[in-house]
C-alpha cells in the first residue's frame, strides 16, 4: 500500500483523514511537525498531507524544509488547511506544495487528486516497447524552486514517446521541460512532461519523461 503521512495538530482531523483513506493507503499521522520531519526521513511516504497553522513549527516551515532536503524534496505535499485557499495557495506552491485543500475537505476531490498524482509518480508505461539506449540530451526549464536550469544528461532507456534519465535539477511531477539532442548544433526535439520521479536513487533522482507532442527526429519513430 502507498504510505500517506498526515501532519495536523488537530487529532479529530487526523482521525477523519485516517478513516477516509485507510482503505487504500497506509496512513501514518502525527500532530508534531518536528516528529513529522523525522517520520518523513525514516518512512519515505508517498505523499504528505500538511496543516499550515501548528504550534512551534508551522506547516509553512515544514513544507519549505521538505522541499530543500534531497531525500524528501520529491515527495508530493498536499496542504490541508482551514486557511483560505485564495490567500495561501500560490505561496504554498512556491515553497513546494503540489495541491491545496480547504477544510472541510472535499474527499472525492482529494482522493481523485491523490490517486492521479501517485499513479503518475510510479507508472512506467510498460505497455510501450522500451529500449536500453544512451542518448545525450539537454533539458531546459524551470525547477521546483522556480529557478531556470539547463542540464546535460543521458537516457537510460527510451520509448517511442518518452525516455528515462537522471536529472540533477529538482523537478516535480507534471513539470514540462524543453528537450534537445546534443549535436553540433543542438537539435530541438520537443517539450516533455515529468510523469514520475524515483528519488530513492543516488546521488540524483531518476525521472520518467513523456513528450507532450510527437517528438521531432526521435530515435524511435
Amino acid at each position: 500500500m502507498p504510505k500517506i503521512l498526515v501532519v495536523d495538530d488537530d487529532q479529530a482531523v487526523r482521525g477523519v483523514l485516517r478513516q477516509r483513506l485507510e482503505d487504500a493507503y497506509e496512513v501514518i499521522d502525527t500532530g508534531d511537525p518536528a516528529e513529522a520531519l523525522e517520520l518523513a526521513l525514516q518512512m519515505k511516504p508517498d505523499c504528505i498531507m500538511l496543516d499550515l497553522m501548528m504550534p512551534k513549527f508551522s506547516g509553512f516551515e515544514l513544507c519549505q524544509t521538505l522541499a530543500t532536503l534531497s531525500y524528501t524534496q520529491h515527495i508530493p505535499v498536499f496542504i490541508i488547511s482551514g486557511e483560505p485557499k485564495a490567500q495561501y495557495e500560490t505561496f504554498c506552491q512556491g515553497i513546494g506544495a503540489l495541491a491545496y485543500f480547504e477544510k472541510p475537505i472535499n474527499f472525492d476531490e482529494l482522493r481523485s487528486r491523490l490517486a492521479s498524482v501517485l499513479s503518475a509518480q510510479i507508472k512506467e508505461h510498460r505497455t510501450e516497447v522500451r529500449v536500453r539506449l544512451g542518448v545525450t540530451l539537454k533539458l531546459k526549464g524551470t525547477d521546483a524552486n522556480g529557478i531556470e536550469f539547463e542540464v546535460i544528461t543521458q537516457t537510460e532507456n527510451v520509448s517511442a514517446t518518452g525516455f528515462r534519465c537522471v536529472c540533477t535539477a529538482p523537478l516535480k511531477v507534471g513539470a514540462v521541460v524543453a528537450v534537445s539532442k546534443v549535436n553540433n548544433p543542438d537539435e530541438f526535439l520537443g517539450n516533455a512532461r515529468v510523469i514520475w520521479i524515483d528519488s530513492r536513487s543516488a546521488p540524483w533522482p531518476v525521472s520518467g519523461f513523456r513528450f507532450v507532442d510527437r517528438p521531432r527526429h526521435w530515435v524511435l519513430q
